[in-house]
């Protein structure tokens, strides 16, 4: 019975040495072109690594003007994706933009380098410089390519980055109103509504903001945002609760005999 496990075990890890023989070797493809028909082959059988392998190789060693190179640093960046190694496919994707600005697939590669930064800033609480780099490229893809079929889901995007931004700033702000000091809570509400204005935070913000300026008796203040709240929120109970007590700001004259206004797209910078 020993005799016979001892054979199995024996049996298992030669199998087990075999599996992990590296199949994939750079030295047996003699020319760019086998490479790269090898390593896409990799890609497609999900083996990342090897396809890692086979498409930095090719990186650099395809001429500048071969059109095998955006490929490669298309399908290097995807496979870095799929290993979770989001800064190396961010990289590896603005490469792409950078070296073939005219490609087919470089506005492709500019949203998709966005993607990757924005995956790496997790939460808003965390340092947003990941962030800051994801919307920068968001603008890239928009700046150089605003005809790209790709447009409205990053401008969609760019919108979910930029609440996670207000959600950042309101933490902040609420921090600080926690430890009753207003002023710099205010700071940081209004930043909300300054940058931010059209984000699902800014309406949480603003009336964070009132209740700063009811702690330390800033009644015009108040009343300012009061009254952009009533307009742009006529049936919220959130809003008739906090604002409650509160005037509406009052108009000059010449405000006065003009027809209301339609409530605006978005708050001013307050």
């Amino acid at each position: 019975m020993q005799r016979t496990s001892w054979r199995l075990a024996a049996t298992l890890s030669l199998v087990a040495l075999a599996a992990c023989r590296p199949e994939f070797e750079l030295k047996k493809f003699t020319n760019n072109e086998t490479l790269y028909s090898a390593s896409l082959r990799e890609f497609q059988r999900q083996h990342w690594d090897n396809a890692i392998s086979g498409f930095e190789k090719l990186t650099t060693d395809l001429p500048a003007r071969d059109s095998l190179l955006p490929r490669s640093y298309w399908y290097l960046a995807s496979a870095h994706e799929n290993q979770g190694e989001h800064l190396l496919a961010a990289q590896s994707w603005s490469r792409l933009v950078e070296t073939f600005p005219d490609d087919s697939l470089a506005d492709d590669a500019a949203l998709e380098s966005a993607r990757s930064y924005a995956r790496m800033w997790r939460k808003p609480q965390l340092d947003a410089n990941y962030g800051e780099i994801s919307l920068a490229s968001y603008n890239t893809l928009i700046g150089l390519y605003p005809d790209s079929k790709l447009i409205p889901t990053a401008q969609k995007e760019i919108g979910q980055l930029e609440n996670k931004f207000a959600v950042k700033d309101f933490d902040n702000g609420n921090y600080y109103y926690g430890r009753k000091a207003f002023d710099s809570a205010i700071i940081y509400y209004k930043d909300v509504l300054t940058k931010y204005a059209n984000s699902p935070t800014a309406r949480d913000a603003a009336l964070k903001l009132v209740q700063a300026y009811k702690k330390i008796h800033y009644r015009e203040d108040a009343s300012d945002v009061c009254t952009e709240l009533r307009q742009r929120y006529p049936r919220d109970g959130d809003v008739k609760d906090v604002c409650s007590g509160v005037p509406d700001a009052v108009r000059t004259d010449t405000a006065a005999a003009k027809p209301p206004a339609k409530p605006p797209a978005k708050p001013p910078a307050l």
